[in-house]
């Protein structure tokens, strides 16, 4: 069975689609230029009294409103995606996790005022080895708040569609019984 086949069948939420039919958006956008970006992070579980948890970290958006996210940051140079997610999840987390497998990556387009950016996120699944949650360490201090919430409720919380999906893949992992 597919990814797709895989959610649909769990109704997990797809990512929106974005049709824009202002023909000034898209020349000023279509004008701008390209730049890439690689990020990596994911979902750190720990499992207590039964109850697995999830790290999550609550940061602002370019709005300025608090939203929870995922953990995740962009690669050093030189850097895998792995060794960044472990990087990132220990820097806005406290935490350090240990991978057990790839879920996803998650390919996107955005635009800020002087550039098109077309962004990639790689997601991992991960093992809590240590350490004490805290944003304590986040170097561009991005992070606010960072936590432990119940594995149940980390979908309901997540700002993102797509980092819901991701949820609902790890979900499906652990549980496939």
């Amino acid at each position: 069975m597919s990814a797709r086949q895989r959610d649909r069948r769990l109704g997990v939420p797809r990512p929106p689609r974005r049709h824009t039919s202002s023909r000034a958006y898209h020349s000023h956008t279509s004008s701008l230029p390209v730049s890439s970006e690689t990020s990596a992070g994911g979902i750190v579980v720990d499992v207590r009294d039964g109850i697995p948890y999830a790290a999550l970290i609550a940061r602002r958006n370019r709005t300025g409103r608090m939203e929870w996210c995922l953990p995740k940051g962009h690669l050093e140079v030189g850097e895998t995606a792995e060794a960044a997610a472990l990087r990132e999840v220990r820097e806005e987390t406290g935490i350090q996790g240990r991978i057990i497998r790839h879920l996803a990556s998650i390919d996107y387009w955005f635009s800020s005022p002087d550039r098109r950016v077309h962004k990639v996120v790689h997601h991992y699944l991960m093992a809590y080895n240590g350490g004490t949650i805290s944003v304590d360490g986040d170097p561009d201090h991005e992070a606010e708040e960072a936590a432990w919430l119940p594995l149940k409720d980390v979908s309901r919380l997540l700002a993102y569609p797509n980092e819901r999906r991701i949820v609902g893949i790890a979900l499906d992992l652990l549980y496939r019984d």
